[in-house]
């Protein structure tokens, strides 16, 4: 599944041709995808100039004119593709909007929402926030993330710190990705007691959270099985990963073996001796 720098990602590639630009046709290929789509969605998107386009942990949150906002999460295997000439509309591809100017002026780049498991959605809201969002931690990127934070979150939790990076209402947008190579970068074993992490074992956490997303957002993400950046580029940060995926391959730090084992129905990779 798509994390924060994967979606990142994609909100930056769609900036250029989405932000302050008029949906000149929409299409929808299906009513429903996780979940039903809002009733008459080409319809309501079609004539509409996007805003600001903005990123809240996992999910796109692409503004509207008229205080509307339409939410986009990518699932398990969306991908947003950027074209410059019409596409022809494939089986999986569930919604394409011409982006122009509004001009006149032909400068036209297609929009396309590819799903091929149908485990992504989007929605339409109005006002300040949507109810998925409204319980979620604070964006590891931004200041209300740090140190303190975290103490605070993680404070009398007896289950696994891993388990606990994974909880959205902790901190926005890392996934079992993400919270495998910041736990090898903070030198901490996944099976540590989330409450135990205090004092300078929170601070290099942090850090290493904010590091590999960063790393990771440079380098377009990681490109495993689906994901795809919107212009047709893979994610190279997979060339950078420490121990995720890398199961009995030996650690770039110490030698020994990766370990996987795992946790809450997620693999957990490790080095056993770099991580305490």
């Amino acid at each position: 599944m798509p994390e924060l720098p994967e979606v990142e990602t994609v909100r930056r590639a769609l900036v250029p041709v989405m932000e302050d630009r008029l949906v000149e046709t929409a299409h929808i290929g299906r009513p429903d995808l996780r979940w039903p789509l809002p009733p008459r969605l080409a319809e309501r998107l079609a004539g509409r100039r996007f805003g600001a386009l903005r990123r809240r942990g996992k999910f796109l949150l692409l503004p509207l004119d008229g205080d509307e906002t339409m939410l986009m999460h990518l699932g398990m295997s969306g991908s947003v593709r950027i074209h410059h000439s019409r596409p022809d509309i494939g089986k999986h591809d569930h919604m394409v909007l011409a982006m122009g100017s509004g001009d006149g002026d032909g400068d036209v780049a297609w929009i396309v929402f590819n799903d091929p498991r149908r485990f992504g959605w989007i929605d339409l809201y109005r006002g300040e926030t949507h109810p998925m969002l409204a319980d979620m931690g604070p964006e590891p990127l931004g200041n209300s993330f740090s140190v303190d934070s975290l103490m605070a979150a993680l404070a009398g939790r007896s289950g696994p710190i891993k388990t606990a990076l994974l909880n959205q209402q902790i901190v926005a947008g890392v996934g079992n990705i993400y919270a495998c190579e910041a736990l090898f970068g903070a030198g901490l074993s996944p099976r540590r007691k989330a409450g135990t992490v205090r004092g300078r074992r929170a601070e290099r956490l942090v850090t290493a959270i904010r590091t590999v997303l960063r790393r990771a957002i440079e380098d377009g993400g990681t490109s495993l099985r689906d994901h795809v950046q919107p212009g047709g580029e893979i994610g190279y940060f997979v060339q950078r990963l420490s121990v995720y995926g890398r199961a009995g391959e030996s650690c770039h730090a110490c030698g020994r073996a990766i370990r996987v084992i795992t946790q809450s129905g997620r693999s957990s990779f490790y080095c056993p001796a770099c991580q305490r």
